[in-house]
């Protein structure tokens, strides 16, 4: 995707990076893929070149998207299409550690290589080999354990393979046999590379297949659907009545597609989890959105991030989110709710008992948003355990209503406060409140204009918790005298104190417009990937 230049008369600082950039984050992700860290211990070290892989789709992936955004925000300097892109790619880095090495073991339930599958009690996995295209003879062998009688398989996973209309008819017979015993089925990204009228063929006919079947679960995430696709799956999405979970990520889901998402689906009063990340619906389809949301009574887990939704698309979620009492985690992040959004959303929290998780950063709630909504969650949400508010234009005159809301919540263990401006001011007032919170492990107030009097309360409040975890405080201007006492502070624990190498020691913003030294700025930038669990 090709940047205009002849559309933007000024100097770009931040984005798009360089080729050098892009390949030096390649490496660093190989290497997180590679080295002995507390997610390959767990799940399994990837051999360097399936981690080469791995990260070179990552970055791709990333970059496209955050390309995407930044396209569509031509007054912008890219500063916030790099924090899209290193937060992608952490997400995505998270997800490939996560799945572990593709060679495991045939006790795990994971395909071992592009021409074998394992199968294992319940779950059918085809998902674990290289990304490729899947054709009719392939098919036959590849799916042969299915055929076979008796079969226990419940879950199926077909996502990472791209099915042609061949390899998709064999599947429908087979599918066909399944159906009534299958309760989840994972379709996500399953026809990457196909033109537009052979992938809606290959949707048609697995919908066909599995019109009927009474599913659990239903993830259609990565699949470019559109409208077109999302009526393509119309026969199946019609028939399902007992869904407790459906994933429709980043699908180009438009106005137009969640209308339809909207009419052919006639029964979500089961509906726990409805992920509808990265998608371009906007306000109109916000409004298509809130109906099956409001039709979700028992919905636990709704992500809506990045969906391009204003004020009203933002006024009508959060009038439906109102009758979703059972939330337990909550991700409306990086859309342009306003004030007036967010003034709605915390009148739709106030009776939601149960809600552990609530992420809201990049909405633009500014000080008035964010304190109706920290009002609201104080008196709602008695077991908080995540409050993520960055980058939305929160000062110190909010912190009041924010520590009166973190003082009623002990059982808060992270605290995302990141690209405000609480200063000093508000940082000490944060850090007094917090200092009884035994079960905090994680801290983030990077880039908030703080200095080494807002830090060392901080640093004191947190560095003796006994499970705490890492403090964010990147980004800052903290003196180098400052940056010193803080390195003694931590000298017992120096893990839990994160990086430091964007702190400014002269208190400067970083607003300067001199396109000199742009490149190294977007490298520090991206020196910072985190993987965030």
């Amino acid at each position: 995707m090709e940047l205009d230049s002849q559309q933007r008369p000024f100097s770009i600082k931040l984005w798009p990076p360089s080729q050098n950039t892009r390949q030096t984050l390649v490496e660093r992700m190989t290497n997180n893929l590679t080295t002995k860290s507390i997610f390959t211990q767990k799940y399994g070290t990837l051999d360097k070149e399936e981690a080469e892989e791995n990260a070179k789709r990552i970055e791709d992936a990333s970059f496209a998207t955050a390309n995407l955004f930044y396209e569509n925000e031509p007054d912008g300097d890219g500063g916030s299409a790099v924090q899209l892109y290193a937060k992608e790619c952490s997400k995505l880095l998270l997800e490939v550690l996560k799945r572990g090495p593709s060679k495991k073991d045939n006790r795990e339930l994971s395909v071992a290589s592009d021409n074998t599958t394992a199968l294992n009690e319940n779950v059918f996995d085809i998902s674990k080999g290289q990304r490729a295209f899947i054709e009719e003879n392939e098919a036959q062998e590849l799916l042969k354990p299915l055929k076979e009688p008796g079969n226990p398989v419940t879950k199926i996973c077909f996502s990472n393979r791209s099915f042609g209309v061949g390899a998709a008819l064999v599947a429908q017979t087979i599918l066909v046999s399944l159906k009534d015993q299958l309760k989840e089925v994972d379709l996500s990204d399953f026809i990457a590379g196909r033109p537009e009228a052979e992938a809606l063929n290959v949707m048609n006919i697995f919908s066909t297949a599995l019109e009927g079947s009474a599913l659990r679960s239903l993830n259609l995430s990565d699949n470019a659907l559109g409208e077109k696709g999302v009526r393509a799956f119309g026969a199946l999405l019609k028939s399902q009545n007992c869904l407790e979970e459906l994933y429709l990520m980043n699908d180009g889901i438009s106005k137009e597609a969640a209308k339809a998402v909207s009419e052919l689906i006639p029964s979500t009063e089961k509906l726990k989890v409805l992920h509808f990340h990265n998608n371009m619906t906007g306000d109109e389809g916000a409004l298509a959105l809130a109906e099956v949301v409001e039709r979700s009574p028992l919905l636990e887990d709704f992500r809506c991030s990045s969906t391009r939704i204003g004020a009203e698309g933002g006024v009508a979620l959060s009038k439906a989110l109102g009758h979703c009492t059972h939330l337990k985690k909550l991700d409306l992040r990086d859309n342009m709710f306003g004030v007036e959004g967010g003034v709605s959303l915390s009148k739709a929290l106030t009776n939601h008992a149960e809600l552990r998780e609530i992420y809201l950063s990049y909405l633009n709630l500014e000080d008035e948003g964010a304190i109706a909504i920290v009002n609201a969650l104080k008196d709602s949400a008695p077991h908080l355990e995540v409050l993520e508010l960055s980058g939305n234009d929160i000062t110190a005159d909010s912190v009041p209503a924010i520590a009166a809301c973190l003082a009623a919540k002990q059982f808060l263990s992270k605290l995302i406060l990141a690209e405000n401006e609480l200063k000093d001011e508000g940082t000490i007032q944060v850090s007094k409140v917090l200092e009884g919170h035994i079960q905090l492990k994680e801290i983030d107030l990077s880039s908030n204009q703080i200095t080494w009097s807002g830090v060392q309360q901080l640093a004191l409040a947190v560095v003796q918790k006994a499970d705490f975890k890492i403090l964010n405080i990147n980004g800052n201007f903290i003196s180098n005298e400052g940056i010193d006492e803080l390195m003694d502070i931590f000298k017992n624990s120096p893990d839990r104190l994160g990086l430091l190498d964007d702190n400014d020691p002269d208190g400067k913003d970083g607003d300067d417009d001199d396109e000199e030294g742009s490149e190294d700025e977007l490298e520090s930038k991206m020196k910072n990937l985190a993987v965030d669990d």
